[in-house]
């Protein structure tokens, strides 16, 4: 018997990214948006006792669930922390290299893992779109052992160069650039995130590497949303649909307000373990 599921894509790519959090490891989270709810739906879901330190310097927070709708530098967002600190605390806890994963979203990556929260368009003077820029993501990017990168499957997203560089991956990919450049041994980004696929890299050549994908596409189908050619795994794997628990902890516990996980609506169909997709409303211009 078939089974008819809707959910958005942020929802699929927030659902992703907290199956990748682990209960036993430090996560370093930007100050809000999908980043953040992938952590609090880790810790609802699977991970309880996972801690995370949030940008602004809160070290371990315990936020109270239903979610209040605006969490960014708010009272709510650092309940029962271990301690109040600040930015460059705990950036300075993170180039000592007491946390482990870096959580973060990106307006556009390449290929190495460099990633840009600043601007789009020809010049950093005259820009098309301005955005908030990486407040912390620098430090997270440059000093945790593993970054993992939360952004929409789109061409403008997956770009050959950057606008600009926010935040370093892999620099030009040579081996030791980022140790040339100062940062840490060891450290860079670790996976990107899509509500259609998961990337890693390559441990030598460091190149974007497609790893997993959305049971509904194709590797033809995240390949077009990508300008530069990633590696693609030798054998990839399928991603797991958000669950009806998860969903349901998403809406009306985590993000109630709805404010970070809408998105374009994916309607698919499972049956006998395949899954065909439905519907799928067209792309947006949202960062």
């Amino acid at each position: 018997m078939s089974t008819v599921r809707t959910f958005t894509d942020m929802e699929q790519m927030i659902c992703t990214a907290a199956r990748l959090l682990e209960e036993d490891k430090l996560h370093f989270v930007a100050i809000g948006g999908p980043p953040l709810v992938a952590v609090l739906l880790a810790k609802r879901m699977r991970a309880p006792q996972l801690a995370y330190v949030v940008e602004d310097g809160t070290i371990a927070p315990s936020v109270e669930l239903p979610a209040p709708p605006f969490l960014i530098a708010a009272s709510a967002a650092s309940y029962r922390a271990v301690a109040w600190t600040d930015m460059n605390t705990v950036s300075f806890h993170a180039a000592l290299g007491f946390i482990d994963y870096g959580v973060l979203a990106a307006v556009q990556v390449d290929q190495f893992g460099n990633f840009n929260s600043t601007f789009i368009g020809p010049a950093y003077e005259r820009p098309a779109r301005r955005f908030g820029g990486p407040g912390g993501a620098n430090e997270i990017a440059s000093l945790c052992w593993r970054t993992i990168l939360m952004t929409r499957q789109q061409r403008r997203k997956f770009v050959r160069k950057l606008d600009f560089m926010s935040s370093p991956g892999y620099l030009d990919g040579s081996p030791g650039a980022r140790e040339r450049a100062g940062l840490p041994a060891g450290t860079g980004p670790w996976r990107v995130v899509t509500e259609l696929a998961v990337f890693d890299f390559d441990e030598e050549s460091h190149r974007m590497r497609l790893r997993a994908m959305a049971p509904w596409a194709t590797v033809d189908d995240v390949l077009a949303e990508v300008e530069f050619e990633p590696l693609v795994a030798p054998s990839v794997e399928t991603l797991s649909l958000p669950s009806e628990e998860e969903l349901a902890a998403l809406r009306a516990e985590v993000d109630p307000s709805g404010r970070t996980i809408r998105g374009r609506w994916i309607t698919v169909e499972e049956d006998g373990g395949q899954v065909r997709l439905v519907e799928q409303e067209a792309p947006t211009e949202e960062a």
